[in-house]
């Protein structure tokens, strides 16, 4: 194989993705772990040649995900959440860049010394985010117990101070405060399944996807365990479906009445998430 340099290895790597209608762009987040350089380094770099190493891993692994549909994430073992890097495998959902956008909701909301609840926390991308982000007291809980060990790994590898608890969404907080409750919950219909692009549906978790009652199953369920709770958070924040924001809020207004309910739009103007406010 001939030697490539950077600028080579991304126009080859965007024309054979193209040909199998894959994104583009998952060739220069792989040619970015494979060389180490990230953004505007990459391109800065574009006339460096690959060593024979970089150079077989990057077209490997563009084959690999043009071929099968194999996310880049799973490839690489590690997904990008918030500025940081965090470890992905098959049980795991992978993180999605709307879910960035409920973090910054929870965010600013969060005051020092709260205890936050992360419901369902998967990789634990939102735990760990917000342990290090806010002052709060975090704790995590999931029904995966290979979900948690890979939650628990990236805590410790990014320090971040967050206790796990496995079991059904708050079952596992029984007795316990909370201040703020967020969850990014499984929230596809099962009907939708085919519909799903080839490397969500055949890679994530269903566990992680899926969810009865046209994707509302989850959602109702906190919801009878939060009105169930004598002592009730002042906000809770969940991720939905685009077409789910009505269904959602109307069960929250149930669990948590006399809150203040708001859908709120993601950057693609769509319906992604309800928040109540006490």
């Amino acid at each position: 194989m001939d030697t490539m340099t950077i600028r080579e290895a991304l126009h080859r790597a965007s024309s054979f993705l193209r040909e199998y209608g894959r994104e583009e762009r998952v060739g220069e987040l792989l040619l970015e772990f494979y060389t180490g350089l990230e953004g505007p380094a990459l391109h800065l770099e574009g006339d460096r040649p690959l060593s024979s190493e970089e150079q077989h891993s990057f077209m490997e692994a563009v084959r690999t995900h043009a071929l099968t549909g194999k996310p880049y994430q799973h490839i690489t073992g590690e997904a990008h959440f918030y500025g940081r890097h965090f470890i992905v495998t098959p049980d795991v959902l992978i993180p999605r860049q709307e879910t960035e956008e409920l973090m910054d909701l929870v965010r600013s909301c969060a005051g020092t010394g709260e205890r936050i609840a992360d419901i369902g926390t998967g990789s634990g991308v939102l735990a760990v985010t917000l342990a290090l982000e806010t002052e709060a007291e975090v704790s995590a809980t999931d029904i995966s117990p290979a979900a948690l060990e890979i939650a628990r790994q990236n805590s410790e590898r990014l320090r971040a101070e967050v206790r796990f608890f496995e079991g059904s969404f708050l079952t596992p907080l029984e007795g316990e405060h909370v201040d703020i409750l967020v969850s990014n919950p499984p929230y596809i219909s099962w009907r939708e399944k085919e519909e799903l692009d080839t490397t969500v549906r055949d890679y994530d978790p269903e566990l992680a996807l899926f969810a009865e009652e046209d994707g509302l199953a989850a959602y109702a369920a906190m919801c009878r365990e939060l009105k169930e709770r004598p002592q009730k958070p002042r906000m809770a924040a969940f991720e939905i479906g685009h077409t789910q924001g009505e269904a959602v809020a109307r069960l929250l207004g149930e669990a948590l009445p006399g809150y203040r309910l708001r859908v709120h739009k993601d950057l693609n103007g769509k319906d992604r998430f309800v928040t109540a406010c006490h």
